[in-house]
């Protein structure tokens, strides 16, 4: 794919020169659902179910966010959980990370349906408590996962219910205990490896198996299109896991998937909770998985780069999620907004 005539150069020049550190940003929140769904595939097998119980027990993490937004006519059986990934690295001395990937997946267990959306790391957005209005990443810096869920409720007007926020390491250690996974590749690129080698990863264009290494390096790069076509980037590699995960051949790697999920995530949904979703992922091809993006444009305030969200995108998605939430049917949607899939 060409690069895209519209970005500027001073746009160019802030993606050529993002650090290593920011390059090294958490991917493995998208995680999750492999783990679930493993336990289901496995038919609990005594072994899995203890080892995941006990990391699910030393994962759980509640967060006291006082008087959280509800929606009266919201069930249960429809939940949101706000994935959250972060750049938990040992160079950082003290204090938060912040957020380099979030993504929201709305559930609906009567049509059998979730809807993913991605956020922007950059949106330019108003951070609760602060006032102030910067970047959507800043906010789990300023107040950690508390602070994000605040934060992205106010963005989308629906009740967060559930975080489960991962780091950068679990990431790789997932992908190549299932053996890799399939995605397709929209262009031929090269990029660094995680150990910060340049032009270490090259992969071509169109449909392919790749490791953990290759999964980040596609996962990551963006100097050929942007942080939304990132973001369906990371949508597409949720749902080759989720693929992978429902594979026979995969049931045996499910303990190394619980290893590497457990040494690099916090969450404040308890085993139960997590058992609860495998109905979700029990119905196979009957499972509706819908991509949902943000539309916006380049902007930059005082010198300094924000991706400003299209109101109208932004307002047509709210009512998707809400409607979603609520059990009811969203009238129309434009294709350049969403974009549906269903896992066969």
């Amino acid at each position: 794919m060409k690069r895209r005539s519209s970005v500027s150069a001073n746009r160019q020049d802030r993606i050529n020169n993002k650090s290593k550190k920011e390059k090294k940003r958490s991917l493995s929140w998208i995680l999750l659902p492999a783990l679930i769904i493993g336990l289901s595939s496995a038919a609990y097998a005594t072994f899995l179910y203890s080892k995941a119980e006990s990391v699910m027990n030393s994962s759980y993490k509640p967060i006291d966010r006082g008087s959280k937004r509800v929606f009266k006519n919201v069930t249960v059986e429809n939940t949101s959980i706000l994935f959250i990934g972060i750049d938990d690295s040992k160079k950082r001395k003290e204090g938060n990370s912040r957020s380099d990937a979030l993504m929201l997946a709305t559930f609906n267990k009567k049509d059998k349906s979730i809807k993913l959306l991605s956020i922007p790391r950059d949106s330019y957005v108003q951070i609760p408590e602060k006032n102030i209005y910067t970047k959507i990443t800043h906010a789990h810096e300023y107040g950690g996962v508390r602070l994000t869920l605040d934060t992205v409720e106010g963005l989308l007007d629906i009740p967060i219910n559930y975080y489960v926020e991962m780091n950068f390491n679990a990431f790789m250690d997932v992908i190549n205990a299932l053996g890799g996974i399939d995605v397709n590749v929209p262009y031929t690129f090269t990029e660094q490896d995680s150990q910060d080698h340049q032009g270490a990863i090259t992969l071509q264009k169109g449909m392919q198996h790749v490791n953990g290494e290759q999964a980040l390096a596609f996962a990551r790069t963006r100097h050929y299109d942007s942080d939304i076509y990132r973001g369906k980037r990371q949508q597409e590699i949720m749902k080759a896991i989720l693929a992978k995960a429902t594979s026979v051949k995969s049931v045996s790697n499910y303990s190394k998937v619980i290893e590497a999920v457990a040494k690099n995530m916090t969450t404040d949904l308890t085993f139960d909770q997590m058992l609860s979703f495998i109905n979700y992922l029990k119905a196979g091809s009957g499972l509706n998985t819908e991509s949902l993006t943000l539309k916006g444009s380049d902007s930059y305030i005082n010198g300094v780069y924000y991706y400003q969200l299209d109101q109208a995108s932004l307002n047509e998605t709210k009512l998707i999620l809400k409607n979603h939430l609520l059990g009811k049917t969203t009238s129309s949607r434009t294709p350049s907004t969403n974009e549906s899939s269903s896992n066969n």
